[in-house]
């Protein structure tokens, strides 16, 4: 095999690499906060995020230390008995320690015998800007689109 041909290949190599880790990380995002490990989702990002939820009621886009993004998390969620995460249609564009990838998903919030219903659902997409620190991906940009919301509302409220 010639020297360009081992290179590209190489290259492809780390590319998928990058990929998967890139993939794998999103998806401990969200099953961790799911069984709400706020220990391992905080690692999951950078020390400071760009954090938007603004498509959902969230107020502007902030940056914010990841800590503060699990506490409001674990507070928001508190009242809620389960929460599902089910992420697809991922992309992913790799360039050097950056990279960005997008994905549909859906959240699902479940309280048993809750008046007006048991459930609720959230439906949208996300954005992710990542970079490697310490030679592992971390989520630096966290933005959700949301499409609707359906379902009781006031669920844990």
């Amino acid at each position: 095999m010639s020297t360009e041909r081992r290179r590209s290949s190489s290259g492809t190599s780390r590319l998928l690499a990058d990929k998967d880790e890139i993939r794998e990380v999103i998806y401990r995002l969200f099953i961790h906060t799911d069984r709400r490990g706020w220990q391992t989702v905080e690692e999951c990002f950078t020390p400071r995020v760009i954090f938007d939820m603004s498509s959902a009621g969230g107020g502007p886009p902030t940056e914010m230390a990841a800590s503060e993004i699990t506490r409001g998390w674990d507070s928001g969620l508190r009242a809620i008995a389960h929460v599902h995460h089910q992420a697809g249609n991922m992309l992913i564009d790799v360039h050097g320690d950056e990279a960005t990838a997008f994905c549909y998903a859906i959240a699902l919030h479940h309280t048993p015998q809750t008046p007006g219903g048991d459930t609720r659902t959230f439906v949208g997409s996300y954005d992710f800007g990542l970079e490697r620190l310490d030679g592992r991906w971390r989520i630096k940009l966290f933005r959700f689109d949301l499409k609707y919301i359906t379902g009781n509302l006031q669920l844990g409220a």
